[in-house]
């Protein structure tokens, strides 16, 4: 129910304040730099400077000091005196780098991953920002994508139970609370499944794929009550996302009762144009407001034909109306009207240092999310006092806070800083740490120095190569057909081996990198990801087993770019491979490669050593799936134990196995545990031949394990 004041002012506006409300622009129109000409750009979008006066929302205007001196001049010429919204991409910290979205994802620590929210919903408010287009649920399966490394993984069970966590870490029960923020799901829909993992290009799948594997996420953001969406730039079934009226008004609204903001992404409307789906910006703006997209971002399509629009009758004047209620809503759930400034502090946001207590939850979050995935004859943790060198592009870079890394106020710390507070500056030796710079300035590798390398190095106890790809090559627009670590990265670390010592190779990527050449290699692995201001703190900790690595993949690492897409909950074809008849031609098959990942999905290894025994499924009263858990080694540790299950035979080909739960324990040295998962019906439904849910008795396949390759199994008949 509409509250009556909203009414009042929807029922006093003209048109033209309407669709200003509607339309999001960036700060520099509101003349905050006086060197400006602000004819050019009022010109470019056919603005006249009176309607800035009716504007609605403001992107990436941030920094407290700005933002009240925004909202001061705006409502002084405001005749409504309706305040704008700022909104902003904070997509993993604001002043308080954490680590990537992808990297949290291998958490799989929901209480981490809300914890992870409400600190970048601290420090945003207090810049004046009421709006973050977060959490992105868009699922992954193709790490040639840049912007994987905003995403959780590739799973749509941990991408929506991760999206659920971080919805109400931005925003509360409350978002009029001090520190609160909107989030904003992205990218709907299905926009993580570009053809080639190339940026902006098409998208094209089944209804059934979209319902199934990239829906969940976008709709378990909505059920925790997430208070806007953003549609995609892509299409879906043909249609670009943001004038797809079966996406926005039939899916979101209608089957999921979504009642909030939508707007659309950067340009995206005009975008319609060169996507061939309308002739000029009357249509574009025509079929966007038509599929229901509240807000346009960064381009006034909306402003300059909307009265032309509804005075052709191409227009229902309703869904103006419509849309500028629920924005008008969201200013109120965020208590605009009561005080237009909210949290807006420039005391807290121009402070000289960042909080102490959100940089040691940072360096906890880093630790959580590295993945160890291999440590050979437990070369790893290391131990205080050996000669340790230390060698490649990251060994001492500061550039690890990842793409979309906020404020970017604050170095990170290196990873060497990180060492040197575990050990001696005399027991490191360093070489060959010449910084890898972007592709998008021209730089591909690194200066060969892997002679120098060798001979300062070769007498070490141990040697770390820190090696990866520059965080300026990742994230949007950050797409690659290679994702090997350059030549000279790799010539470095095959060049450590030679001097006979353990080679620990630790990588910073915010991708799945392709990591095979290197295997042999080295004697440990490590996946840093980039994990923001508190890296190097987050590395030494699990490298010197102050931590204890816990983190499992949310994504599949391939052997070769050449598997891409390569996922763990694939459907099985009619003529399957068999590793135990490698001889067989006429099966789906790579020659010269495996058909599974190199490391699979949910894979990762620690310092403890766990053992599982006494799988058993009991089908009496309910249907439960237990095994017991135990930690054989000294040293104490987490365990994320992993359910999955797979339809033996239903009416529409099922994947092999499906992530339906997750348990992390914490055993103590020689403790064990013993975990039950429920099995339910609602666990065990899919989209049918016409698109519903359904749920067919059968036979199913309950698995517990480590991951998703390493597990137990048990057949059932449910009915």
């Amino acid at each position: 129910m509409t509250k009556p004041f909203i009414q009042d002012l929807v029922n006093d506006m003209t048109l033209d304040e309407k669709l200003a409300q509607l339309t999001q622009l960036g700060p520099h129109y509101w003349g905050l730099d006086d060197t400006v000409d602000l004819t050019g750009p009022f010109k470019e979008l056919n603005i006249e400077p009176h309607v800035m006066e009716s504007i609605g929302s403001v992107l990436n205007g941030i920094g407290a000091r700005n933002v009240i001196g925004m909202q001061a001049q705006h409502l002084q010429k405001s005749r409504q005196k309706i305040p704008l919204l700022f909104m902003a991409d904070v997509i993993h910290g604001y002043r308080t780098i954490l680590p990537i979205p992808l990297a949290m994802g291998c958490s799989f620590d929901l209480e981490a991953c809300e914890k992870f929210a409400e600190i970048a919903a601290r420090e945003s408010a207090a810049a004046g920002i009421h709006v973050t287009f977060s959490p992105m649920t868009d699922l992954v399966r193709d790490p040639r994508w840049g912007r994987v490394m905003e995403t959780s993984g590739e799973d749509p069970y941990l991408n929506a139970r991760v999206a659920e966590s971080m919805v109400r870490g931005y925003q509360g029960t409350n978002l009029k609370e001090k520190g609160r923020i909107a989030a904003c799901v992205k990218h709907f829909a299905g926009y993580g499944a570009p053809e080639g993992g190339r940026e902006y290009n098409t998208v094209d799948m089944s209804s059934g794929i979209l319902r199934e594997y990239y829906l969940p996420a976008y709709q378990a953001a909505v059920n925790a009550g997430v208070a806007m969406v953003m549609a995609a730039f892509n299409t879906v079934d043909r249609l670009p996302a943001t004038g797809n009226q079966q996406l926005l008004r039939g899916i979101l609204r209608g089957e999921w009762g979504f009642s909030g903001v939508t707007i659309a992404d950067f340009n995206s409307v005009n975008e319609l144009i060169p996507h061939g789906a309308a002739q000029d910006g009357g249509e574009a703006a025509e079929n966007s407001l038509a599929a229901g997209l509240d807000m346009e971002m960064m381009s006034t399509h909306y402003l300059n034909h909307g009265a032309d629009l509804i005075q052709q009758g191409r227009l229902d004047p309703a869904w103006i109306d419509e849309a500028v209620i629920r924005v008008l809503e969201l200013k109120d759930a965020l208590g605009l009207f009561e005080n237009p400034f909210k949290d807006a502090d420039p005391a807290v946001d121009e402070a000289a240092e960042p909080c102490k207590e959100h940089l040691q939850a940072a360096r906890e979050l880093g630790a959580r999310s590295v993945v160890l995935l291999k440590n050979d004859n437990e070369t790893l943790p290391l131990k205080r006092g050996m000669k340790i060198g230390l060698a490649g592009p990251f060994a001492a870079s500061v550039r690890v806070l990842g793409g979309w890394a906020g404020k970017e106020r604050d170095s990170a710390v290196s990873l060497y800083s990180g060492i040197r507070q575990k050990t001696a500056a005399g027991d490191i030796l360093m070489a060959m740490t010449g910084e890898l710079g972007s592709m998008l300035e021209g730089f591909f590798d690194v200066e060969d120095e892997t002679e120098e390398a060798y001979n300062v190095l070769k007498d070490c106890d141990v040697i770390l190569a820190a090696v990866g790809e520059n965080q300026q090559d990742t994230g949007e627009g950050g797409s690659k057909s290679n994702l090997r670590l350059s030549a000279n990265q790799e010539k470095l670390i095959w060049r450590l081996k030679d001097t006979g010592k353990r080679v620990v190779t630790i990588v910073f990527s915010g991708r799945p990198l392709e990591l095979n050449p290197i295997l042999a290699a080295s004697d440990a692995l490590l996946q840093a990801w980039f994990l923001g201001t508190e890296s190097g703190n987050s590395l030494a900790d699990a490298l010197f087993g102050d931590y204890n690595p816990s983190g499992r993949l949310s994504m599949s690492f391939p052997y070769t770019v050449g598997q891409i897409p390569v996922y763990y909950n694939a459907f099985q074809t009619g003529r399957p491979y068999d590793p135990k008849y490698p001889q067989v031609r006429y099966v789906t098959r790579y020659l010269d490669c495996p058909n599974d990942p190199l490391f699979c999905f949910g894979y990762g290894l620690s310092y403890s050593h766990f053992t599982y025994s006494g799988f058993a499924v009991e089908t009496a009263d309910r249907i439960t799936a237990s095994i017991e858990v135990e930690n054989t080694s000294d040293i104490a540790g987490k365990e994320t134990v992993q359910l999955y299950i797979r339809d033996v035979s239903a009416s529409v080909v099922r994947p092999v196995k499906e992530l339906k739960g997750f348990r992390q324990l914490s055993l103590a040295a020689h403790e064990k545990q013993r975990v039950s998962f429920e099995i339910t019906r609602e666990m065990l439904m899919f989209y049918g031949k016409d698109d519903q849910l359904v749920f067919e008795p059968g036979e199913f396949d309950i698995m517990i394990g480590r991951n998703s390759g390493d597990h137990e199994t048990q057949r059932i008949w449910i009915g």
